[in-house]
């Protein structure tokens, strides 16, 4: 038996070994040559593909197998990498045009569990008080328990006016918290402005969507029409991430032409570059550059950024160059420390990976990864201070910091890093009257005096 195990096993090696090859000059074609296979491991682990189809009690697909294996090398390297199969490979192009049927809810997994990231605002989840570190044990009667994230994710996304239970293990809650859902097709309005008072402005950014940078340049207009703004908050707190020419987009309309933004740095030529204030990198191919249609003043006008621990990945990106460049005072509190860039690597036509390929560095070459950005005005929530927020640095199996960039980043190929933020749920609105921290920005803009944090002020 022993040896018809072994004899099973070579010939597992080398087609297991073939399909790697094949997926390695997929991936990687005209960049790098494939490295050498490790025999030794894919013997063993064509011995347990092979013990699994003789033995497990019920017969199971190879194509499932394999899936399992590919989804288990990508999600033991760090929290961001992923196996993307046809259906999650949809919902991730579905996600970044900013329309989606489901809950509006943003998730990982932590413990084996599905753990909320963040609600989006004015959807199901958020209106029913769903909240950022939430762990959902239970999807109706299914036990989440075992389950991979992207079958949660497809019992969670469904047909609109349909409805599912979620049950919830909470902090501070002794018992589950049972709530149910009715499913919407979820909207997210990436921008949205207003005057707080006349000469003030106040331009919200949720998410970095394929459209976002276009809606900031279009709200700016709207609230410049009526001549140049004294001051101008941009709020990026509980923003994900998402899009990194929607960033670049952004930073655009704040910065001079030519100016970095951010550059990125990883193993091959192609991971390591510098992103500008240029069409060639926020335009993605469109003819009609935006930017043109910007009032001169929005370069100039002063201005304040908000962050919090749920301003993450492409919101971090901004702030960090607007904060390098002295263009901005960041306000707030220190953002999540999402400074790994994934690549979207297709695999076949209809499936691909996510792949944590590079980190990515401010303009003066910091690193944000696992440490985020350091406000230069500490401000909590509120005057009794902020819940605390999960970070970069608290998810298992996190990229590390790595050093300082030195020098110039290389050309090379375009990458995106994705939004994989952990915001909290608001207990207030963002841009209201009672907002604490938008208050003390209006306060910073006029010159008067404000009072930072005393546990965190330096």
């Amino acid at each position: 038996m022993r040896n018809k195990f072994q004899k099973a096993g070579l010939v597992m090696t080398g087609i297991f070994a073939g399909i790697l090859i094949s997926l390695n000059f997929s991936a990687n074609a005209d960049r790098v040559a494939p490295a050498s296979l490790p025999v030794e491991e894919l013997r063993a682990f064509a011995d347990v593909f092979n013990a699994i189809k003789q033995g497990y009690v019920e017969p199971v697909e190879d194509r499932k197998l394999i899936n399992h294996a590919i989804s288990g090398m990508l999600t033991g390297l760090d929290p961001h990498s992923a196996y993307l199969d046809a259906e999650a490979f949809k919902e991730l192009q579905e996600g970044t045009q900013g329309e989606f049927g489901g809950l509006g809810i943003e998730v990982g997994m932590e413990d084996g569990f599905v753990k909320v990231v963040s609600p989006i605002e004015d959807t199901p989840a958020f209106r029913a008080g769903v909240q950022a570190g939430d762990l959902i044990v239970k999807l109706d009667d299914t036990p989440v328990k075992g389950m991979d994230l992207s079958d949660a994710v497809k019992m969670m996304r469904g047909k609109p006016n349909t409805s599912i239970t979620l049950t919830i293990m909470r902090k501070g809650e002794s018992a589950p918290v049972v709530v149910k859902l009715v499913r919407e097709i979820i909207k997210v309005q990436s921008v949205r402005s207003k005057i707080i008072e006349p000469g003030f402005g106040y331009l919200r950014v949720s998410q970095f969507q394929e459209n976002t940078a276009t809606a900031v340049v279009e709200h700016l207009n709207k609230l410049m029409a009526d001549g140049p703004l004294t001051g101008l908050v941009l709020d990026l707190r509980n923003d994900p991430g998402g899009l990194l020419h929607g960033a670049i987009g952004v930073s655009a309309a704040f910065l001079p032409a030519d100016t970095l933004v951010v550059s990125t740095d990883g193993r091959t030529p192609d991971a390591r570059r510098e992103y500008r204030v240029d069409p060639e990198d926020y335009l993605r191919g469109r003819t009609r550059d935006f930017i043109r249609n910007l009032p001169a003043a929005a370069r100039e006008v002063p201005m304040v950024v908000l962050v919090n621990g749920g301003s993450a990945s492409a919101s971090e990106i901004v702030a960090g160059a607007l904060q390098d460049h002295k263009r901005a005072t960041i306000l707030g509190t220190q953002s999540f420390g999402k400074g790994s860039v994934q690549t979207i690597l297709p695999i076949n036509n209809s499936s691909a990976i996510k792949l944590t390929t590079a980190r990515y560095y401010t303009p003066s070459g910091r690193s944000i990864q696992a440490k985020g950005i350091e406000p230069d005005f500490v401000i909590e929530e509120s005057e009794n201070g902020s819940s605390r927020r999960v970070r970069e640095a608290d998810l298992l199996g996190h990229l590390e910091n790595g050093a300082e960039k030195e020098g110039p980043a290389a050309p090379g190929a375009k990458t995106e890093p994705e939004s994989d933020g952990a915001a909290t749920q608001p207990r207030f609105e963002m841009g209201g009257d009672d907002d604490y921290q938008l208050r003390q920005a209006l306060r910073l803009l006029k010159g008067e005096q404000i009072v930072q944090s005393a546990a965190d002020k330096s």
